[in-house]
């Protein structure tokens, strides 16, 4: 097989489901426009081959890999969606196969940073004093 998966045409028979429709409908996006884009910047895996296309006919059996967040979700097709019902409804579709751990996060771009300055809830609108202690300690 290629680097690149084609247009869905494998050893899986059987009707097949966009792909982007289905990361929608499985509700592991919030729009289907973002499901799209992910898998036009080839940001998605289809038993391991990288796909660049969102109407990539995905089928029971499939393997799908792909970033959600900080994490790295590897998910198995168990049934083709009809609508974008409840999360109850959603979770039927597919298995996961390795489920979020603090192991399996991403490293993010502020993880050295201090917490950002809060204030305490109802301690209302800073005055001239605390907005320079605030931008003095933010380093600006």
């Amino acid at each position: 097989m290629t680097d690149e998966a084609g247009d869905g045409a494998g050893p899986l028979a059987g009707p097949g489901q966009r792909l982007d429709k289905w990361l929608w409908q499985a509700r592991f996006f919030k729009t289907r426009g973002l499901a799209g884009r992910q898998c036009g910047e080839g940001r998605v895996r289809i038993d391991g081959a990288v796909v660049r296309k969102a109407h990539f006919a995905v089928r029971p059996g499939h393997v799908l890999t792909f970033v959600q967040g900080d994490h790295v979700r590897v998910i198995r097709v168990v049934a083709l969606a009809t609508r974008r019902g409840p999360a109850s409804e959603a979770r039927t579709l597919y298995d996961d196969l390795d489920p979020p751990s603090p192991e399996t996060r991403l490293p993010r771009a502020d993880a050295g940073q201090p917490p950002s300055p809060s204030r305490p809830p109802g301690a209302g609108k800073p005055n001239k004093r605390e907005r320079r202690q605030l931008a003095r300690l933010k380093g600006k």
